[in-house]
């Protein structure tokens, strides 16, 4: 059961080893290949093998991790890749993904990301764009994908497949174990080649090339070098709230900064990693590789928390007293252990007692060994923050950008405030302009946009501060709190500012039924909003409505769901100024998708593809 801690008041009065910032690594390249020098035979990987019987957990150790990358970074040089030349991944989370990005990096090259997910016409831009010489692919689709659009991509001299199952291999497309067959050939005659390009390697290089999910124009490739993976390790090992002893679970997309950034910290701090981008796996995968620590976007919390609240729900009676009973003893503690107090005595024997009956509980359905979560992407909801704090697994809640490098501020274990981002890493600067919009400035900082001088400017100034698009304040004990997305904010016909985001997360606590909300209204007179339905959550309610079996557009369309999430409504609406208050509201036939371009690869609403392909639906809420 966790203690109340001494809570650090300013980040002036926090403890930082500053060794570790100013010894940092001359690259991310160096950071790998020293790692493996210190601890070759710790574990650096864990994957799963799927069988017919079930999946199997493997250990890679660090020496056996660098015998692949070595093997692969020689291939790619064999190739003709060069330094600062771009070298394509298009696949979803997996170990081989992992082991890509770091043959790319030590052969001196620039990992160029892509989601699997993304549309054939979005790569060919960014492969184009990057100017990719070799594309990593994942399994079939993704060389289909690549073939369709060839006469795009004629820079592209090879494709090399992960997964090979239903591929045609030929001259322009080879199989992973072939290219290390070839490295391993290569490095038989020059033995010395992979050392030479990580030495070669500069903190200035060009490591990643992420491209940004924008919702208009093209996407922007934003440039991170290795200066900035290099910070990112040292900041975090400096705060000290990672360890060697940690073990990893990660699920989270690498095409994303966010997977980027827990690919990179356990290479410096020395921790293991599990690997497995199955999202439907995560809840038996947790409680298998019973890890210290996870990363996520808020909606897997929230999923996580309204099933559990439903399940409660369902069973009723004294189960679901006891839950509520210990979900608000857990919660008081966890407000005074925010504050460095200790609970009474009489509190901290009933906190006790709830732990044992329920907390455990919960914390066995994780691993029961996690920690601290780190939730990034998005905003977070307060009450589903507290509530997990509440049982003893504590939501660090960062902020970051893709032109940041992921993260630049986090919650600290020793100093966290429920509702705010936490801290700036050690190095990075915050201010607030007089508009509200957050600035930012450090070394995790990009060095702008490829090949897209005009939009750097726009977004970094002579100064050297990022203008995040975010709008936010800074506390007098130095959290920064971020109210919404500068370009989210609207203003209905009445004149009032709405923050929808803010909204949007109060309600998917609310609510353990809900997927997605979208609250709009700009230049409306009142605020209405498009509601998905989880489809997961809803079967349960379905089936204790008289409605088992119904497909979900049937459950969607039905009074009682209706009725349902009008109660929450009008709860949600209870907190919110008269003008903030969702007046109409229209729930799909249908949940949002990665897919359909609707949410991003991380989770995160698409906010004005959505508005705008439901635009019909939103405008019918004004017609009267």
């Amino acid at each position: 059961m966790p203690s109340a801690q001494p809570q650090v008041h300013s980040p002036a009065d926090e403890s930082i080893d500053d060794s570790v910032l100013a010894n940092q690594s001359i690259s991310a390249s160096h950071m790998y290949r020293d790692r493996v020098a210190k601890t070759p035979n710790g574990v650096a990987y864990q994957y799963a093998v799927v069988g017919a019987d079930g999946d199997t957990w493997t250990s890679v150790t660090w020496a056996e991790a660098k015998d692949h990358t070595d093997k692969l970074s020689a291939g790619l040089i064999a190739l003709g890749v060069q330094l600062e030349e771009r070298v394509a991944i298009a696949s979803a989370t997996r170990l081989e993904w992992v082991y890509a990005d770091l043959a790319i990096m030590t052969a001196g090259a620039a990992t160029t990301t892509i989601y699997p997910s993304t549309i054939a016409e979005d790569v060919a831009f960014i492969i184009s764009d990057s100017d990719s010489k070799v594309v990593f692919a994942e399994n079939a689709a993704q060389v289909d994908k690549l073939r369709a659009i060839r006469s795009e991509i004629p820079n592209v001299a090879k494709v090399v497949v992960f997964d090979t199952d239903g591929v045609e291999l030929d001259d322009w497309v080879m199989s992973g174990a072939d290219l290390e067959s070839q490295g391993a050939a290569y490095l038989a005659e020059h033995p010395g080649a992979v050392d030479e390009r990580i030495d070669a390697t500069t903190a200035d290089h060009l490591a990643t090339l992420i491209y940004t999910s924008g919702t208009t124009g093209r996407p922007k490739g934003v440039r991170l070098q290795h200066s900035s993976w290099n910070f990112i390790g040292a900041a975090v090992e400096s705060i000290n709230i990672l360890g060697p002893d940690d073990l990893q679970y990660l699920w989270l997309p690498m095409a994303h900064v966010f997977g980027k950034m827990l690919v990179v910290i356990p290479i410096q701090i020395g921790f293991p990693t599990a690997v497995d981008g199955r999202i439907d796996k995560i809840v038996d995968n947790l409680a298998v590789v019973k890890p210290t620590f996870m990363g996520a976007a808020p909606r897997i919390f929230e999923k996580a928390y309204g099933r559990i609240k439903m399940m409660m729900e369902e069973e009723g009676g004294v189960k679901l007293k006891l839950f509520n009973w210990a979900s608000d003893v857990g919660k008081q503690v966890s407000v005074l252990r925010e504050q460095g107090k200790s609970p009474s005595a009489l509190l901290s024997l009933q906190h006790g007692l709830s732990d044992r009956i329920i907390g455990a509980k919960i914390r066995d359905r994780f691993g029961g060994r996690v920690r601290f979560f780190i939730s990034g992407s998005a905003a977070l909801n307060q009450d589903i923050s507290r509530w997990f704090d509440a049982m003893g697994m504590q939501i660090a809640e960062g902020y970051g950008m893709t032109e940041s490098s992921a993260a630049s501020t986090v919650n600290r274990i020793v100093a966290y405030k429920n509702g705010t981002v936490g801290w700036p890493l050690p190095g990075m600067e915050f201010r607030i302009a007089e508009d509200g919009e957050v600035l930012m400035r450090g070394p995790g900082v990009m060095a702008g946009y490829h090949n897209n001088p005009a939009a750097t400017a726009e977004a970094l100034d002579a100064d050297g501060w990022l203008h995040t698009g975010d709008i936010g304040e800074i506390d007098d004990r130095g959290f920064l709190k971020l109210t919404d997305r500068k370009k989210d904010l609207f203003k209905t016909s009445n004149g009032k500012y709405v923050a929808p985001s803010n909204i949007e997360s109060t309600f998917t606590g609310l609510c353990p039924y809900v997927s997605q909300l979208l609250v709009h209204g700009n230049d409306r007179n009142f605020v209405s909003a498009l509601v998905t339905l989880d489809p997961e959550a809803i079967v349960g309610w379905a089936a204790a409505n008289g409605m088992e079996g119904k497909s979900y557009a049937e459950i969607a369309g039905s009074p009682a769901a209706r009725e349902m999430l009008q109660g929450y409504i009008d709860e949600l609406n209870a907190g919110l100024n008269r003008w903030e208050q969702i007046k109409k509201f229209t729930i799909l036939d249908h949940d949002l998708t990665v897919e359909a371009g609707e949410i991003t690869p991380s989770l995160k609403l698409k906010r004005k593809v959505v508005a705008d392909k439901y635009k019909d639906l939103l405008d019918a809420h004004y017609a009267s």
